[in-house]
């Protein structure tokens, strides 16, 4: 049975900052951003944008009645949750209209969460072919204003349908994995910033491509000839091509040009987005899918996740017939291109904004807020959201 992606989305906020004023403003050469990082803007979420709204308005675009009828399973990846015991999957299977009688529930383990959310998805259809699994990931990547990890936010969210005999692409066995428990990055309950040692993650992030790209060719018998693309998690645009460098010489000249150009083409949406963390690799994903329009169907993609702490995945699908029907590649290009860009003072202004913690009820104005599900205030601690259209 063939299993897989049948539908993918992405959904960013309206807002972004210019990475060349950022540069300015905190005193540094532009070229260390957009050159040295491979970032050129910013997602910024409003106040009115949370995890909860963002997936919910990647997956609003793409599923039908049919869709929310067999989706009996919504996962959540994310780790910028709103609460310590409630999934954010269950506040979007309110606001998606889906059946009851569906599991819904949150994963977290750093930017791996969403590829653990698609295999356990993946299992979950091999017993039960007649149902969908929708997979989320979603987050707001904050390391705090004038931080070293400032650079590397973002903010947005990828919606995945997982299905037998998927429009997109079929998800390959085997899939390989490591797992070691370091201190790379992490982000205590008590922090609303996450802490990172950059040097000591950049090198655990290529250690572990380098371990499950090897039990994958131990495995396979598998080469770089055998890929037409990798995509990477991008935390930044030159972390996955510092990877992808890293065993290039294993393959032909051939090989490596292929794989060096269709990684420039994977990068196009995390340059001007940002790190998104569990929905990364999947904006990466998307960005090969959509702006290549050499690739065809049964060219196989390899895809590298990680998390930090650490959990490393690579394994491989196939693009299937058709596939460029199903995409949303002229939305996603006007949705970049209608952002507004913000000022840095007005960024910091919004990076600081929060929401009361003492029980005190704010509504919100959503009227600026183009989405059509937003946060609407809070009351009693309870977030209150809004689907504009039901």
């Amino acid at each position: 049975m063939k299993i897989g992606i049948d539908k993918i989305n992405f959904f960013i906020p309206h807002l972004y900052v210019d990475m060349n004023k950022l540069a300015l403003a905190r005193n540094v050469e532009p070229a260390k951003f957009t050159i040295g990082i491979g970032q050129e803007k910013m997602a910024v979420a409003p106040i009115t944008q949370d995890t909860v709204t963002l997936a919910a308005n990647a997956a609003v675009e793409i599923l039908t009645d049919e869709d929310k009828e067999k989706i009996d399973t919504v996962i959540f990846a994310t780790e910028s949750g709103i609460d310590h015991s409630k999934a954010a999957a269950i506040y979007v299977h309110r606001l998606l209209g889906l059946k009851h009688h569906a599991r819904a529930f949150e994963i977290k383990e750093a930017c791996y969460g969403a590829t653990a959310a698609i295999q356990l998805a993946k299992g979950h259809i091999a017993l039960h072919p007649d149902s969908k699994v929708l997979v989320l990931g979603s987050d707001i990547s904050r390391y705090g204003l004038h931080s070293s990890g400032e650079v590397t936010q973002g903010a947005g969210a990828v919606a995945i349908l997982i299905s037998a005999n998927p429009k997109i692409m079929t998800i390959e066995e085997p899939s390989v994995f490591h797992t070691e428990d370091i201190m790379d990055f992490w982000r205590p309950i008590y922090s609303d910033v996450a802490y990172v040692d950059g040097k000591f993650s950049n090198e655990k992030y290529i250690s572990f491509f380098q371990t499950v790209w090897g039990q994958f060719k131990a495995e396979t018998d598998m080469t770089l000839a055998d890929f037409e693309a990798i995509c990477f998690h991008m935390p930044y645009t030159k972390m996955g091509l510092k990877a992808l460098k890293s065993v290039l010489d294993e393959g032909y000249n051939s090989d490596q040009e292929r794989l060096l150009a269709n990684y420039d083409v994977s990068k196009q949406y995390s340059k001007v987005v940002g790190n998104i963390y569990t929905g990364s690799l999947y904006l990466s994903l998307l960005s090969l899918l959509e702006l290549n329009t050499d690739l065809d169907a049964g060219d196989r993609i390899g895809l590298y996740s990680y998390g930090s702490g650490a959990v490393g995945e690579f394994f491989s699908g196939i693009i299937q017939p058709g596939y460029r029907d199903f995409l949303q590649a002229e939305k996603h290009e006007k949705l970049l291109k209608e952002r507004k860009e913000l000022s840095i003072e007005e960024y910091e202004k919004i990076f600081q904004e929060t929401l009361p913690t003492d029980g005190s009820a704010l509504t919100l104005s959503i009227d600026e807020d183009p989405a059509d599900i937003c946060l609407a205030g809070i009351d009693r601690h309870m977030r209150q959201y809004i689907n504009k259209n039901l």
